[in-house]
């Protein structure tokens, strides 16, 4: 089925009718790193692992402090733009929701001070990490909170190496629902032999944010709106790329407040090497094209970029696929899209425009919400790409030029699905 604008367009004004008045955050905010290329730092001195990548990410900057790794992290009010049309005021580590990704290697003390420049206490947990009890981040348990204003010491070392996450564990239900998290990569002490060509590290997410508000609600306990990788929606999901016949390594780590997230790959299989509890044996490694990543846990997958072309990564969960203005609808399948259009012609005199306006390229985002973005879509080389949320692209091609995006894949016309002829249907006797 072909999706218009128009398609779109009325399912966001069916949304905006069906909607409760909402009150509107006043102005807007936009990520400072939104679109930018990922940014990594060297994992340790004298250590030659390879760095993570963090699509729409950057790595927390250290320095060495006599044998100990430094770093700061500073909690605090972030604007944030998910996708260019959706912003929000959320709160982040160090001007960026999701944090920064802390990368050390195992085997090292790292000192990581805390600092709280958010309205309210706060606290930090390593998720996953073997640390001290003192040192595991539990607000009343372990420590007292972080209270506004104040800088804490957290100091460890690390007896593990893999993908882990950080998080608040203070009020945790409102502080990690608005943005308190990050990843936290462990190198192991010993470089391996043969590391993947590329090594991406994504966290998935969710949050409920409302059409035309600008804070997202905590409080949501079931219906996610907003389904993100690093905090991003397709389009501004940063692809992925890679030049075929290169290993690729795919770190994946779920801190949703509900929701497991059965992440699928198009044109590979793969083979599971670890999770959070470490490493997986080779001889136990089976091949998938769906990992399960369940809340609180981490998956790593890795796979020869063997086909080329543009292959979806996305959640198999077929509502986490799809933006905001899709949740609430009124069922129409069957209806008559006419009567409808009729009706809105009556409440939204320029709608009856619309048509040629579009088809002429015109943007009529004015008629939805503020702040919110539509069910589906970004463009594609056909069309409308018709999933969006928690979806990005892995770019395989021949060659590729480091830092510069490929752009759609050019597949050679006899491998591209098209329109039967009738010669065709008729040799094969088929009836159209």
């Amino acid at each position: 089925m072909h999706t218009t604008r128009r398609d779109l367009l009325r399912s966001s004004l069916i949304a905006a009718a069906a909607a409760p008045a909402l009150r509107a955050w006043p102005g807007s905010g936009a990520d400072s790193g939104a679109g930018s290329a990922p940014q990594t730092s060297t994992p340790g001195q004298a250590h030659s692992q390879r760095a993570v990548i963090t699509p729409n990410g950057v790595t927390l900057p250290h320095r060495m402090v006599d044998g100990v790794r430094v770093l700061h992290l500073v909690a605090e009010e972030v604007e944030h733009e998910f996708a260019p049309g959706l912003a929000a005021r959320c709160w982040g580590y160090n001007g960026r929701v999701h944090g920064p990704t802390i990368e050390c290697v195992e085997g090292e003390t790292v000192r990581i001070y805390v600092t709280n420049r958010l309205p309210v206490s706060t606290t930090v947990h390593w998720h996953g990490l073997i640390v001290p009890s003192g040192m595991d981040g539990v607000g009343g348990l372990h420590q007292r909170p972080i209270e506004p204003g104040e800088t804490f010491k957290y100091e460890f070392t690390l007896r593990q190496h893999g993908t882990y996450m950080y998080h608040s564990h203070h009020d945790e239900m409102t502080q990690m629902a608005l943005g308190l998290m990050g990843l936290f990569v462990i190198h192991p002490r010993e470089p391996e032999p043969n590391p993947p060509a590329r090594d991406y590290a994504i966290l998935l997410s969710e949050w409920k944010l409302e059409p035309g508000t600008r804070r997202p609600d905590p409080n949501e306990m079931m219906d996610f709106n907003v389904l993100t990788m690093n905090a991003k929606i397709h389009p501004a999901t940063q692809n992925l790329v890679a030049q075929r016949g290169e290993r690729v390594r795919i770190r994946l780590a779920n801190l949703s407040a509900m929701s497991h997230h059965p992440i699928h790959l198009h044109g590979h299989s793969f083979r599971v090497t670890a999770t959070d509890g470490g490493p997986l044996p080779e001889s136990n490694g089976w091949k998938e094209v769906s990992i399960l990543v369940p809340v609180g846990s981490t998956r790593t997958i890795e796979f020869i970029a063997d086909q080329p072309g543009d292959w979806p990564l996305h959640c198999h969960m077929t509502h986490h696929v799809m933006n905001q203005m899709g949740h609430g609808l009124p069922n129409t399948v069957g209806a008559d899209l006419g009567r409808i259009d009729e009706t809105l012609y009556a409440h939204v005199p320029a709608y009856g425009d619309m048509e040629d306006e579009m088809g002429a390229g015109g943007d009529h985002s004015s008629l939805a919400p503020p702040n919110s973005l539509p069910m589906i879509g970004g463009k594609g080389p056909y069309g409308t790409i018709t999933m969006s949320g928690m979806f990005t692209i892995l770019k395989v091609r021949e060659s590729i030029a480091e830092g510069v995006e490929p752009g759609w894949y050019e597949a050679p016309p006899e491998t591209i699905a098209r329109r039967a002829t009738k010669e065709e249907l008729e040799r094969d006797g088929i009836s159209g």
